[in-house]
């Protein structure tokens, strides 16, 4: 499974960016996936996760109620609207898939990951 980050880039706090990220597996819905990310000097952190048909989503507290995780399983493409960004959300951000739910927040269980996209917000 090939995975596509994009979507980021330069936004002053309170702005809101929408990161996406594409597939190459036609089987895309049989992936649960995730977005984590990793700022400098940090350990990379979970995000968020949504189901294979989109109807789960769960969220890491820090993020709750500011981003939204969905998917379009026509268009193979995962997607996380980020509204309300700090300055604290500055990281490079990736997506990741794997089959099972179980511990959607733990990284390494995890089986395929993007390259990254660097979102940067200025205070």
């Amino acid at each position: 499974v090939q995975l596509q980050a994009s979507g980021g880039g330069l936004v002053q706090a309170g702005g809101s960016l929408r990161l996406s990220c594409a597939s190459s597996e036609r089987t895309f819905s049989r992936y649960v996936m995730g977005w984590f990310r990793q700022a400098p000097g940090k350990e990379r952190e979970f995000v968020a996760a949504i189901s294979w048909s989109g109807t789960s989503t769960f969220y890491a507290d820090i993020v709750k109620g500011r981003f939204t995780i969905s998917r379009d399983n026509a268009k193979n493409t995962l997607y996380l609207q980020m509204n309300s960004l700090k300055a604290e959300d500055t990281a490079v951000y990736y997506c990741a898939a794997r089959t099972q739910l179980v511990d959607y927040e733990r990284e390494t269980s995890y089986d395929y990951w993007g390259q990254g996209t660097q979102v940067t917000v200025s205070s």
